[in-house]
């Protein structure tokens, strides 16, 4: 997938875990994880909304595109 998530990044920055994050936006840990490991094949903007507010950041801190090595895209 050309869309890279970072999150696991942007949490070690900002000294939050994986367990306090899901609290402070209200999803479960299970699906953040799925987003932290960059499994998730679609997040909802108001879950990116309450992200960037929890972590003081901004969606380009979180997500990155990158092109696919073999030069197609999905």
């Amino acid at each position: 997938m050309a869309i890279i998530v970072q999150l696991d990044v942007m949490m070690a920055k900002r000294k939050i875990g994986l367990m306090e994050l899901a609290e402070k936006i209200s999803i479960t840990p299970a699906n953040l994880s799925i987003l932290k490991n960059n499994k998730a094949k679609a997040i909802r903007l108001s879950t990116l909304d309450e992200i960037c507010k929890a972590l003081d950041c901004q969606p380009g801190d979180i997500l990155e595109y990158k092109e696919d090595e073999d030069g197609e895209e999905n």
